[in-house]
């Protein structure tokens, strides 16, 4: 059976069994899948986790290829079925027992819960590990991951060393336990671990030498003294006392103090507001404010932490301080400025100053009334100090730049809605939501036992939430104080559209609140743009739609989101694109309520106007063949974009395609039906060529739906034809046949030529899928009458190409020759590489029938090439079965099973029926022939 491990180097391997070996970026993405396995991954999640935000233009590619070499793996190991494609992205589950890191985890939860087997099962865990955890492998994702599991052998180590000399068995770990602080200097545990078990083994001298160089080492690096355990350790090495007591096992992250200062009283007192006690995650960020607080060279350090309306920045800011608290002897103060502060204006320097003043002891009658003195005063009071301060809630740098101290070791803590770029020295920390397992620990330890028992519903509360803290604070508290709800019945109430963020409003406190506070501090350029954007039906806006929906200059609105992004207003996941958190969304559209109905339909139709004009923009560059098929909407502005070559259009389409398809919906169902046809009319080539037959069933279904609204009857044949085709590459050939021919009476009742020989071709497809040849060469003849009768010269083309695969089936092979040779010269005068590649596909199969072989392989390597050049998925797996149909006849068997699996895989990803059938039964041939000899 199939073994994965990633502790140590990553490898999938099967006892006795050779499997393809797998490139490093390929072993990447495999240990990325492992370390989150059981999790779907989307596309974006593996982009960003193996090239971080400067990602390169073929990433998404490469993820497809790394998913395809695994897949390889997997089905060489009779494992494919652990990896699965789901319609959020990609998830693979090991089999129990099968992954190295899975079985670590669940040994070292069972040694917390047995402790009689506690030692057996931890030094079990710890023989998994066969070197540095993810080695051989090279990804932005692997540094961090590789140190939080690192840490996690540390510390089933270290409990294991704990047991162990309790147990009397201290000499057997000395040289393990020497090993490892060789490796981790600065790991105290490791330290008193250590000290303890040379001093149980009577020597006394080593321990102590431990001791010191543990000491001097944390000096010099970190400016800091060892923790209170590593000192009862010590001490009692000193003593020589017989048994020093082991130290005792530190937990995960260090329990918040109480109300009560953890350390002596500080020269000018604590002024921290008090510290929650269900606290819950921002694990990173509060380790960059540690490191913050390390610092010892007399430099005030600054961080500002920045986020959204209740992301819990002020949470943060005093949970840190309370945990720094001991490292800040001389003082620990807090202000809250009062930006986003109901009823209340923000407060200006120097009233923030006088109460900063106050707070180190300075009488009221002595502080200057002047800001400047006030500001002299205030340095002079810190100068050669070791205080924290916390600014909350400002509004901006120039409200925190004159409480900054001057010559000082202080720490200053600051949050804000803004980002503060212009804040010289300040570490940033931007917090966003949390995630889903924090938010979950978040919402459990506030309810407590209700949320064990579902486990599904506080899931999608969470969601509801957004997995923003201060939704999920109310809705849990909401819940803890309502006895007779469960979890399910809070979700119900969250999900309610007329309730909304209601459900989470507590009077000035609640999201709502919170969110209005922000808004009403934008400018009015600002909020203008804010409510459109709430109208906005797809995921996220790029800055030249954002400027189509609000009729400005793409600069301009580009500013404006930037302003937005700036005081979390909107989040950016990506360059250049914009979106609203999930609640935001909510009262952003709340709020473009208040907008005229006028305005609101003027800026709905601008942006449609927009994605209409673009998207025939960018087909024109990818099908100039077709470009006379495209509707022109009469009013719309031109495109505000110009693309300069096929991968530039092929790039907007891809980012922009979720966003084109959801406002073809919405335009459908709310009155712009004519704005649904175009774009489905105008998206079809590229989504038939891209195989993205999930997006081509929404659009065309809406498109039906609008047409037969407005009583369009060639709008609806052109809609079924396209569902058409959508059925018949997907495998239904009997839902195709009836799509085409309903689409064949509604353009003839509408009069329309062209939607009839459209639906001509369909009907020819299905005919040659049942092999009814005679019929699908009618149905190609006659459209290809009709198409010549409109002058079309690319529908000319294509049905005869499609005579000449007729002829093919019909064993006429010089009249099949030398139509596709016809279709080839037509495709070619017009400019139509695709349809260029498709008459070098079909020829090659008739070069094949009459023996030609190495002519037939010259075509189907021509066809590939320009199917991979223009980016044409289907048409690659298509030619990839042509390869190896060649192959196959030319009695080079282990190639031709190479490229009918590779075509299989590719079809399969692809959803394309028709070429996995080919490719099955290609290698179903070979197998037969191989059984036969």
């Amino acid at each position: 059976m199939l073994r994965f491990t990633v502790l140590g180097p990553v490898e999938a391997a099967v006892p006795g069994r050779t499997l393809p070996a797998l490139a490093p970026r390929h072993r990447a993405m495999l240990a990325y899948l492992l370390l989150h396995a059981g999790s779907v991954l989307s596309a974006e999640q593996l982009i960003d986790a193996m090239w971080g935000p400067a990602h390169p233009e073929t990433a998404r590619a490469q993820v497809h290829a790394a998913i395809t070499a695994i897949r390889r793996v997997l089905k060489a190991a009779d494992s494919e079925h652990l990896l699965v494609t789901r319609p959020a992205g990609y998830v693979l589950t090991p089999e129990p027992g099968r992954l190295d890191l899975a079985e670590f985890t669940g040994l070292v939860t069972a040694a917390e819960q047995d402790p009689d087997e506690a030692a057996r099962r931890l030094r079990a865990a710890l023989d998994l590990w066969r070197g540095p955890a993810l080695t051989g492998v090279n990804a932005d994702y692997v540094e961090s991951a590789r140190s939080r599991l690192e840490d996690r052998r540390l510390r089933a180590l270290e409990r294991l060393a704990e047991l162990e000399i309790a147990a009397g068995r201290h000499e057997d770990l000395v040289d393990e336990l020497a090993a490892e602080l060789a490796a981790h200097p600065l790991r105290e545990r490791l330290a008193a671990h250590l000290m303890t078990a040379l001093h149980r083994a009577g020597r006394q001298a080593d321990a102590l030498a431990v001791g010191r160089e543990y000491r001097e080492r944390l000096a010099g690096e970190q400016g800091l003294d060892p923790g209170p355990a590593f000192v009862a350790v010590e001490e009692a090495v000193l003593r020589a006392s017989p048994a020093p007591p082991p130290p005792t096992p530190a937990p995960p992250t260090p329990a918040p103090p109480s109300h009560e200062p953890s350390s002596p009283e500080p020269r000018h007192g604590t002024f921290l507001p008090y510290d929650v006690a269900d606290f819950a995650g921002r694990t990173e960020e509060l380790a960059l404010i540690e490191q913050a607080a390390r610092a010892d060279d007399g430099v005030v350090r600054i961080v500002a932490i920045d986020g959204m309306a209740g992301a819990g920045k002020t949470a943060l800011a005093v949970h840190a301080a309370h945990r720094l608290a001991e490292r800040f002897p001389d003082g620990r103060l807090f202000v809250d400025l009062r930006a986003h502060t109901a009823g209340q204006e923000p407060a200006d320097p120097a009233r923030a100053l006088e109460v900063l003043l106050r707070q180190v002891g300075v009488a009221a009658d002595a502080i200057p009334a002047e800001l400047p003195e006030r500001v002299g005063m205030w340095r002079a009071a810190l100068a050669g100090r070791r205080m924290l301060i916390v600014l909350d809630n400002a509004a901006g740098a120039g409200q925190v730049r004159p409480l900054l101290p001057g010559a000082s070791a202080s720490l200053v803590l600051i949050t804000s809605r803004r980002r503060l770029p212009d804040l010289d020295a300040a570490q940033a920390v931007s917090i966003d939501v949390l995630p889903r397992r924090e938010a979950a620990g978040l919402f459990a330890r506030i309810v407590g036992e209700r949320a064990a028992a579902q486990a599904g519903a506080v899931d999608e509360v969470l969601l509801l939430c957004g997995f923003l803290p201060l939704a999920v604070r109310i809705a849990a508290a909401r819940l803890r104080h309502r006895p007779r709800w469960d979890v399910a019945h809070l979700a119900g109430r969250l999900r309610d559209e007329r309730r909304g963020l209601a459900e989470l409003a507590t009077a000035e406190r609640g999201v709502a609140a919170a969110f209005t506070l922000s808004y009403r501090q934008l400018d009015p350029g600002h909020q203008r743009l804010f409510r459109l954007l709430g109208l906005h039906p797809g995921r996220d806006i790029e800055p030249r739609a954002a400027a189509a929906l609000a009729g400005l200059d793409p600069v301009e609105a580009e500013d404006l989101l930037e302003d937005l992004l700036d005081v979390h207003m909107l989040q950016q996941h990506e360059p250049g694109r914009y979106r609203f958190h999930d609640l935001l969304r909510r009262y952003a559209r709340d709020t473009a309520a208040t907008e005229p109905p006028e305005e609101r339909h003027a800026a709905l139709t601008r942006l449609l106007d927009h994605y209409v004009g673009t998207a025939g923009a960018a087909m024109d560059v990818l099908y100039p063949d077709s470009a006379h098929r495209r509707p022109r909407l009469e009013h719309a502005a031109e495109p505000a974009v110009a693309f300069r070559d096929a991968d530039e259009a092929l790039a907007w389409l891809a980012a922009e395609r979720a966003d084109l398809v959801l406002s073809a919906a919405y335009a459908a169902d709310n009155g712009w039906p004519a704005h649904t046809g175009a774009l489905a009319t105008t998206l079809y080539r590229h989504l038939y060529d891209q195989a993205l037959h999930d997006d081509a069933r929404v659009l065309y279904g809406k498109a039906l739906d609008a047409a037969r609204r407005r009583a369009d009857p060639a709008a609806e044949g052109r809609a079924l034809t396209d569902l058409g085709w959508v059925h018949r590459v997907q495998g239904d050939p009997e839902l195709a046949r009836d799509h085409f021919e309903r689409a064949l009476a509604a353009c003839s009742t509408a009069g329309d030529q062209r939607g009839q020989a459209r639906a001509l071709v369909g009907l020819g497809g299905v005919h040659t899928g049942g092999n009814d040849h005679e019929a699908a060469w009618t149905a190609y003849l006659q459209a290809r009458d009709l198409f010549r009768a409109l002058d079309d010269r690319f529908g000319e083309a294509v049905t005869t190409d499609f005579l000449g695969v007729v002829c093919e089936r019909l064993d006429r092979l010089t009249e099949a020759d030398a139509l596709h040779r016809e279709a080839l010269t037509l495709f070619r005068a017009i400019g139509s590489q695709g349809g260029e590649a498709d008459a070098l596909h079909n020829l090659g199969v008739a070069l094949l029938r009459q023996g030609r072989l190495e002519e037939a392989r010259d075509h189907h390597e021509a066809a590939l090439d320009l199917y991979r050049r223009f980016g044409y998925r289907r048409g690659e797996a298509k030619a990839l079965n042509g390869l190896a149909a060649v192959a196959r006849d030319a009695g080079d068997a282990a190639a031709a099973e190479r490229l009918y699996r590779a075509a299989f895989e590719l079809a399969s990803e692809l959803g394309d029926h028709q070429e996995q059938a080919r490719a099955r039964d290609g290698l179903g041939c070979i197998a037969d022939a191989s059984r036969t000899y």
